[in-house]
């Protein structure tokens, strides 16, 4: 375990995982440029570590040419694409083909899925839930073209993710998961396979004490299935064939169920959320929800005269954007502290496909922790000096990964600040204040013009996709 006391030498570069053991502390208070030795060391063991055990990545490499590796320019060339987690093709899902989509992920990490039991599957829920019991933690996305993203983590992973997630909390909140048992209140679904839900589920539960601690607006699961096809679905609606597609019944069922909520969501989350205000008054509690979710609802509390009244120490973890909400107070949180009664909102930046979240602080900017090496590139996928203030797209070496390559190139533009000038004291480069989506820019054009060699990446995702 690591200490404040000494260099970073008490950090074992071998097990990159434990770094945050001793807490975020130790961490935050050294110089990131103190890590980048012990951080590049970490990068070549883990290459070694998974050139012959992963497949996509041996093959990336050899196609690259690169047996070895000194540090993080030597590895730039072996970041995988943002594409890469989707680059199956889409007709094995339409055709709930899961042996092949097996075979495909099983490119992309070091356990032997071969060996995972497919007797019987015909939906993709029902493959994830075969993969849980298998040992996988694997986490959807959807891009803006809707086709699920399947990020192959594993138990293996869990304890350290785990705790990265409760020492971001702690580090933006104050409140320490392990030793704070808090009612959490989550405006959305149970559980699913989409990263977020499993994340929250994953974490939220032992954090509130257990799972008649953990309360959501809906106790179903979202259905990955139907995910994997709403785009596909919504097209064929629209020309008015979608039984034509011959899809379970039971998919069409939760669709229609989940459209039904959908228009009734802003409704559902205010009578949940006032009917909370009741239970829990004078109780502790952590509240989730987009700012939007926070912001309608003291609008509507305001609005019926009825104000929460919840026990000090109770809290709110947020994110996801105002989602197309255009009232927003000029300064929300101090709008959303005062009705709910709060002293304290907590953000984190993050994505599915890196473990360690980056905490925001009380300057309001969100600190990677080195547990991830953060990169920036600009428009001709050029690396960007690590200083002043540079705003590209971000990639990374997530080090924490244990059982497949975080090398990884993002569809994100974002700010990187290295000058250790943050008004917090944290020493660790910092992201803000603007974060995007390529896919969401003008013209919304994604790709990635050049990783690596052009043309052996080519090659590579071409090996990739196909099963």
């Amino acid at each position: 375990m690591a200490t404040i006391e000494g260099n970073v030498e008490a950090f074992d570069k071998e097990r990159p995982e434990t770094w945050i053991d001793g807490g975020f502390e130790p961490l935050y208070e050294r110089s990131w440029r103190d890590f980048e030795e012990m951080q590049a060391a970490a990068l070549v063991m883990r290459f070694e570590q998974f050139r012959d055990s992963v497949a996509a990545l041996g093959k990336l490499a050899k196609r690259e040419g690169i047996a070895t590796i000194s540090g993080v320019e030597d590895a730039l060339p072996l970041l995988f694409d943002h594409r890469i987690y989707k680059s199956y093709p889409l007709s094995i899902v339409e055709k709930r083909d899961i042996g092949k989509l097996n075979s495909w992920l099983g490119r992309l990490t070091t356990h032997d899925l071969s060996q995972v039991d497919l007797d019987d599957l015909t939906t993709i829920d029902g493959w994830l839930d075969r993969l849980d019991e298998f040992g996988m933690l694997v986490g959807t996305s959807s891009g803006t073209t809707g086709k699920l993203s399947f990020v192959p983590r594993s138990k293996v992973e869990l304890p350290s993710w785990r705790h990265s997630y409760f020492e971001a909390q702690r580090a933006t909140t104050g409140v320490d998961a392990y030793t704070e048992k808090v009612d959490t209140f989550f405006p959305g679904y149970r559980g699913g396979h989409h990263m977020m839900l499993k994340m929250l589920e994953l974490f939220n539960v032992p954090a509130a004490g257990g799972p008649e601690h953990y309360h959501t607006l809906y106790q179903t699961h979202i259905p990955a299935d139907l995910m994997s096809l709403s785009g596909r679905m919504q097209a064929a609606e629209d020309r008015g064939d979608l039984d034509q597609l011959g899809l379970d019944p039971a998919l069409l069922k939760a669709r229609e169920q989940m459209i039904a909520q959908g228009k009734r969501r802003d409704q559902d989350i205010e009578a949940w959320f006032f009917k909370l205000f009741e239970e829990f008054r004078g109780k502790r509690v952590k509240l989730g929800g987009t700012f939007a979710d926070l912001i309608r609802t003291a609008n509507s509390g305001i609005e019926k005269g009825l104000k929460p009244e919840f026990a000090p120490g109770s809290f709110v973890m947020t994110g996801g954007g105002m989602k197309g909400f255009k009232d927003a107070p000029d300064d929300w949180e101090g709008y959303v502290k005062d009705y709910f009664g709060l002293d304290t909102i907590g953000m984190f930046y993050g994505m599915s496909e890196v473990m360690s979240m980056s905490p925001r602080c009380s300057a309001g900017h969100y600190h990677i922790l080195p547990v991830t090496i953060p990169l920036l590139f600009d428009k001709d996928m050029n690396l960007l000096p690590r200083e002043g203030a540079q705003t590209g797209r971000y990639a990374f070496f997530d080090l924490m990964a244990q059982t497949y390559w975080g090398g990884f190139i993002s569809g994100d533009q974002i700010t990187i600040h290295w000058e250790e000038d943050c008004a917090c004291g944290w020493k660790q480069p910092y992201v803000g204040p603007v974060i995007t989506r390529f896919a969401e820019m003008e013209g919304g054009d994604d790709k990635i013009t050049c990783a690596g060699t052009a043309q052996a990446y080519n090659d590579f995702m071409d090996y990739v996709s196909q099963v």
